[in-house]
């Protein structure tokens, strides 16, 4: 079971996804049997697969968490993540967190990913995964590169790394004059510059990144990396990525070297940051880590020994995308204005969040932070995709 043992008990709700309207709710309801439509579609699956996939969509709609059968490979785990207290719940009834992950779990199944047969290994994700990495917009941000200067490439490829699939934006924000109050209209937490003052200029230390999501994020999350170790401010970086296909878009070993691909085939700057990156993959400079908590359905509070003893080596790590937020500071309601400090005092070593707000989990915001966005917005700010942080805690 989870560990509960902490310096700073949980003193916010767990989130549910039993509130009609909710957003959590409207994931549960909405999101998981439109995917699994989508999946569906995506190959050509046979009966067996097809019957699996509509006693999925009917469990997860109107039915009750199954527990995973005996011979599973992976039920030892699951029972130490809390499988025997959920099972026979509705879905709708336990934490969000828990729900979403083992949906995935069981949408895996479904299409035989783990079962001996022709499926096994098949990403149900990976065509809409490729189709964003080969998209237009994916070839202007590459080439966007081309126009930094040496001035603008720390603070561009962080906010490329920051918004993800916006990272046009990112990249064209390097044009406005640095620390300018419209630099960043949608960032509603800063803490960069401390970021950057645990990457000095000569350093030697490790960063490790939690990665997020695939294609068209992970490029920009690469682009860093590469400019930390080409510029010398990071000896080794370690990309701490998912065992298996996750949350539709997460990324896997198989990501990144579609993404090593996509920028070693480009022109440019780009196809230089790709060269960096496959010699450091090739010496070691750059590690791919796929442990399976990184697919688990806890917060990072909870993270194993193993883990937490490699992550209290990293000068910093790095944690991406809303989901790996939410795993941070824990899937709660707190109040926006909670310390981040204090919810992150888990973590072993110096943390830093990159995260477009997609969900309604969020602390650490200034008290006039958050009236001037509700102000404007309501509560659409924490789950529109429009806002985005950089907080840190060393």
């Amino acid at each position: 079971m989870p560990d509960t043992s902490s310096p700073h008990p949980p003193s916010a709700p767990v989130i549910l996804g039993n509130e009609p309207g909710s957003f959590p709710h409207s994931v549960l309801a909405e999101r998981h049997p439109a995917i699994i439509r989508q999946v569906r579609e995506a190959f050509p699956y046979g009966p067996a697969q097809h019957r699996a996939l509509d006693a999925l969509l009917a469990s997860c709609t109107k039915g009750v968490v199954e527990p995973l059968p005996a011979d599973a490979h992976d039920r030892a785990r699951w029972e130490a993540w809390g499988m025997a207290e959920y099972a026979g719940r509705s879905w709708y009834d336990i934490p969000w967190l828990w729900s979403e992950s083992y949906f995935y779990r069981q949408l895996l199944d479904a299409v035989g990913y783990f079962g001996a047969g022709p499926w096994q290994g098949i990403d149900p994700f990976r065509p809409f995964k490729l189709a964003e990495l080969d998209s237009p917009e994916t070839d202007e941000e590459l080439a966007a590169l081309d126009a930094l200067s040496a001035d603008d490439q720390d603070r561009a490829l962080l906010h490329g790394s920051l918004w993800g699939n916006r990272a046009d934006l990112g990249f064209r924000l390097s044009a406005t004059a640095a620390g300018a109050p419209d630099t960043a209209p949608g960032l509603v937490a800063d803490d960069s510059e401390t970021l950057w003052s645990l990457l000095p200029q000569a350093g030697a230390g490790t960063l490790c990144l939690i990665a997020d999501n695939a294609g068209r994020e992970l490029v920009p999350d690469l682009l860093l990396i590469a400019h930390l170790l080409e510029r010398g401010r990071i000896g080794r970086a370690v990309l701490h990525i998912k065992p298996y296909p996750y949350y539709v878009s997460d990324a896997t070993t198989a990501d990144v070297l579609d993404a090593l691909r996509r920028l070693t085939g480009a022109r440019g700057a780009a196809a230089e940051y790709g060269r960096i990156l496959w010699s450091a993959m090739a010496d070691g400079r750059l590690g791919l880590r796929a442990h399976p908590f990184s697919a688990g359905p806890l917060p990072y509070a909870d993270m194993p020994g193993d883990l937490r003893a490699e992550l209290a080596t990293a000068a910093l790590t790095v944690v991406k995308g809303d989901l790996n937020y939410r795993r941070l500071v824990g899937d709660r309601l707190w109040e926006p204005t909670t310390s981040f400090a204090d919810v992150t005092a888990h973590f072993p070593g110096p943390v830093a969040a990159l995260r477009t707000l997609k969900s309604d989990v969020i602390t650490g915001l200034a008290p006039d932070t958050e009236a001037a966005l509700v102000a404007a917005e309501g509560q659409r700010w924490r789950t529109g995709g429009t806002h985005a942080l950089i907080q840190v805690r060393t």
